[in-house]
């Protein structure tokens, strides 16, 4: 016969084994949510560095492979009317430092494309300090890819910008503010060019009534529509495309671009 004192111990060892396992089930659960957190981290991170270090193609490859083709949302009308000193085929070309370099860094952007902005962000620097020593020239072709692909018109209205500070002589200086200021891919903030303009008070000189002109009544528009429509038809798989002496820089995803690298491919080039 069981004493009240022995039933007593039996429902409390009971309900004790109960909060033990009930603990070790919620810790057990934590463990797997905190285990499946690490993986999507870990995804997310090789993600990033696969898409910036990796192959040329560039993210905004990733979105252009799902659109089949479709049309950009607003598509430019007028003449195309080229930015002052533009080269190359058609003049749709930005040329940026001294044209005797014999190395060459041929460049197709988009000012939304965070690929894009990863590059110019990381080699910004060293880009400047070659084209300052007279090593490296620069070609720059403005797409408008975002654009074409998640809607908007940001991408257009920041080349058209862009284009306008070429006329104003203040190309690069402005080049460079559009990618340090640049919002998320999924923003369309430079659809606004209020924004724009805003972004050209930070260079000296280039915020004057003309350049205001040309960014509010979109000159340069279907000179962007025919660098992107060269773009759509000459092969290239995204952006950015970053070729230096007719050598895409982001083939090979095993060997990922680094400043010190590029540095050592453009001295090659002065030998």
């Amino acid at each position: 016969m069981r004493t009240p004192g022995s039933l007593y111990r039996d429902v409390s060892q009971k309900n004790s084994d109960g909060k033990r396992s009930a603990r070790e089930r919620l810790q057990e659960q934590r463990q797997q949510e905190e285990s499946r957190a690490k993986r999507k981290r870990t995804l997310i991170a090789g993600v990033v560095v696969v898409a910036v270090l990796g192959a040329g193609a560039g993210i905004a490859a990733l979105v252009a492979g799902s659109t089949s083709g479709k049309d950009n949302k607003r598509k430019a009308s007028g003449p195309v009317i080229a930015p002052q000193g533009a080269v190359g085929k058609d003049a749709l070309a930005i040329p940026v430092g001294d044209q005797a370099a014999k190395a060459t860094l041929v460049v197709y952007e988009d000012f939304r494309c965070p690929g894009c902005g990863q590059f110019e962000n990381g080699f910004r620097d060293t880009i400047h300090d070659l084209q300052d020593k007279r090593q490296l020239k620069a070609e720059y072709h403005l797409v408008a890819l975002i654009d074409k692909n998640l809607h908007g018109t940001g991408s257009v209205n920041a080349a058209n910008a862009a284009a306008c500070a070429q006329d104003a002589g203040k190309f690069l200086a402005y080049h460079d503010e559009l990618y340090k200021n640049q919002p998320p891919e999924t923003d369309d903030a430079y659809g606004k060019k209020a924004r724009l303009l805003e972004l050209a008070g930070k260079v000296d000189g280039l915020k004057t009534p003309a350049f205001e002109k040309c960014v509010n009544e979109g000159t340069h528009d279907s000179w962007v529509q025919k660098s992107q429509d060269n773009f759509t038809t000459s092969g290239l798989r995204g952006t950015p495309t970053v070729i230096l002496n007719g050598k895409s820089l982001y083939d090979d995803p095993t060997k990922p671009l680094t400043p010190e690298k590029f540095r050592q491919m453009v001295a090659e080039a002065q030998k």
